[in-house]
């Protein structure tokens, strides 16, 4: 669970700069550096699924950009065109059911029946690997700096740390990383991330680290006033902060779990997974 509300406060953000995928995403995507954790020398053996009578993915309604609500009440979003990938590239599309719940009841769903996979933002741990399997992560969410424009912040970012105050949230896993590998940066702590992006607004600190999900849709949204942009590079260590967004199946459904990264595989090597990942992070988290 820790993966989702790790993000889930991308939700509001989001719904203020959803106007930016109708009108501005095709230009903001130049550039982007599409995601790929696959190796292109390993080979996937594509599964048989053909006595397969259906296959129900579970996910809800309140994670944007992955799975919300849209404005003519139709159930979208990064996960729910990516299960449709999924079955498309297992030539099970007919076949292929998504249904929303409500957050605290899809696991009972799936151990009930109800469901046969869960897209939704589990958190790939020892204790949920006891309960599920996994397909292998389709996403990381890495953590990001912002800065102003106007003060063309970037890399070396250790330097960059050390003259500069960041702002970070208390309590978060950006914190404690920050803590461990800039031990001498200048930091100011925040009760919330709107509290932090608010100062940097100010010019009370200069930078931001976060995960980049939610700084890319407040730089993309009208709050953010195109004050700001991501500053360095990436960072990307899943032992502190995600392993990582994975499609969850029942224990001991190997042969879902083997398909949906069969799937996985091949939209990211023929270009949908590109295309969904422009479509929901047009600003690219990378």
């Amino acid at each position: 669970m820790l993966a989702r509300n790790a993000l889930k406060a991308a939700a509001c953000v989001f719904v203020v700069a959803a106007a930016v995928f109708a009108s501005g995403m095709p230009s903001m995507a130049q550039g982007v550096s599409i995601p790929n954790f696959w190796d292109p020398g390993e080979h996937l053996a594509k599964p048989d699924l053909s006595t397969l009578q259906r296959l129900r993915f579970l996910t809800t309604t309140d994670f944007p950009p992955f799975n919300f609500i849209d404005r003519r009440k139709r159930l979208t979003g990064f996960h729910v065109d990516l299960a449709r990938a999924v079955c498309a590239e297992l030539d099970i599309l007919p076949k292929c059911q998504i249904q929303a719940l409500p957050w605290d009841e899809l696991e009972q769903a799936m151990a009930h029946g109800d469901g046969d996979a869960i897209i939704a933002g589990i958190e790939i741990n020892a204790e949920t690997r006891k309960r599920f399997e996994f397909s292998r992560p389709y996403l990381r969410i890495p953590a990001r700096f912002i800065a102003r424009k106007s003060d063309r912040l970037g890399e070396p970012m250790g330097e960059v740390v050390l003259r500069h105050r960041v702002g970070l949230v208390a309590g978060s896993q950006h914190l404690i990383w920050f803590d461990t590998v800039f031990p001498r940066g200048l930091r100011e702590v925040f009760p919330t991330r709107q509290a932090a992006l608010d100062a940097l607004q100010a010019g009370r600190i200069d930078l931001v680290f976060s995960d980049a999900v939610s700084l890319s849709f407040w730089l993309l949204s009208e709050a953010s006033k195109d004050c700001c942009a991501f500053a360095g590079g990436p960072y990307l260590p899943s032992s502190d902060f995600s392993q990582g967004l994975a499609i969850a199946f029942p224990k001991g459904r190997t042969d879902l779990s083997a398909a949906a990264d069969y799937a996985l595989k091949e939209i990211s090597e023929n270009g949908v997974f590109a295309e969904l990942y422009l479509r929901y992070f047009p600003l690219g988290l990378y």
